[in-house]
């Protein structure tokens, strides 16, 4: 498979517009996209792409109830695209239909230091989907410009926008959906959020139908992190400026069952160790020692920086696509695809 070379692209105007214009920039890698989840979904729940289908239907009137205005985009999308609404729908329900089973080894922390507050994490997911990630600058009409890295076709991932407010996610396997936004449209409303207090209200107000990990940062050096689901969700909150997670539930009041593999809990207390350890206790910090903790190798092959494991089953074998760091407090967001480890460069955004 060829490269695909990681750019920004920049999507402005309506929601239609938007979307027409998101679906038109990617339809190879969004059709690559529902190519690998019919994979998925028949590896980790025994159900094909037209059953992903149906299973999808039912989130949409939860979308209808708690964030109305993204149906319009996701509608173009597939319009821009040339593929079926319900393709775009079920793509960004992906979670909901397959986290019951299958869960990444994504590694994130916040830290605030030297007046900076600073967001980071890997993203550990199937190596078939690392050409198909993509970056969108979205300045829509009555909103605050955001960036998004996730993959193409779906609403947003990870980010930031220019209020200074931040999002990275934890994967959770968990057998609990209920009622609320799907993960990846709950993400996008957070990252249309004009202050932390309303993008923590999509958590508690709206509610997330599945369990999923949040971690919530401002410009302004506040962190929170939350285990989401249709409930009122566990919060942690920063000790010294700073929070980690990776891919099991831990906050004390959270009452959600979760199946973590058995590397989450040892990677979490390597991130601890990296970040108290690593960091000056005072001043000024850049965006090279964050990535030095995503590259970290301990515990390998199933470290922060995730590698190929031939000890997996093929089905679940993860690896690290992209290492982020965001600069809140600047607005600047790089990226390393791939493995942070691999590469001295990143592709910047900023707003």
């Amino acid at each position: 498979m060829l490269q695909q070379l990681l750019t920004v692209t920049e999507l402005s105007g309506s929601r239609r517009e938007i979307g027409l214009a998101h679906g038109r920039a990617h339809a190879r890698l969004i059709q690559r996209s529902l190519e690998v989840y019919d994979r998925l979904f028949h590896d980790f729940v025994g159900i094909r792409w037209a059953r992903a289908r149906v299973e999808a239907e039912r989130f949409g009137a939860m979308i209808e109830r708690g964030f109305p205005e993204i149906l319009e985009e996701m509608d173009a999308i597939a319009e821009g695209a040339g593929i079926d609404p319900i393709d775009i729908l079920t793509l960004n329900c992906r979670s909901e239909i397959s986290l019951t089973r299958a869960s990444g080894g994504c590694s994130a922390f916040a830290l605030a230091r030297g007046g900076t507050q600073w967001l980071a994490q890997n993203w550990d997911w199937r190596t078939d989907q690392l050409h198909n990630g993509v970056v969108l600058k979205i300045s829509g009409q009555g909103q605050a410009p955001l960036v998004s890295i996730g993959e193409a076709g779906m609403v947003a991932k990870i980010g930031m926008n220019a209020h200074g407010i931040g999002v990275c996610l934890n994967a959770i396997r968990s057998q609990t959906c209920g009622e609320g936004l799907p993960i990846h449209v709950a993400l996008r409303k957070i990252l249309e959020s004009p202050d932390l207090k309303s993008a923590v209200a999509v958590a508690s107000r709206d509610r997330v139908c599945s369990p999923a990990h949040f971690l919530l940062a401002s410009a302004e050096g506040e962190a929170v992190g939350l285990e989401v689901h249709p409930g009122e969700p566990g919060r942690l909150e920063a000790e010294g400026g700073v929070v980690t997670h990776t891919n099991h539930l831990y906050a004390a009041a959270n009452q959600v069952e979760d199946f973590p593999r058995p590397d989450s809990r040892p990677r979490l207390a390597r991130l601890d160790e990296r970040l108290r350890e690593s960091l000056p206790a005072q001043g000024e910090i850049g965006e090279s020692e964050l990535f030095e903790i995503l590259s970290d190798h301990h515990g390998e092959p199933l470290s922060i920086c995730r590698h190929f494991n031939p000890a997996q089953p093929e089905e679940e074998r993860m690896e690290t696509l992209f290492g982020v760091v965001m600069n809140l407090t600047e607005r600047r967001l790089i990226v390393r695809h791939g493995k942070p480890c691999e590469s001295q460069n990143g592709l910047v955004a900023t707003l």
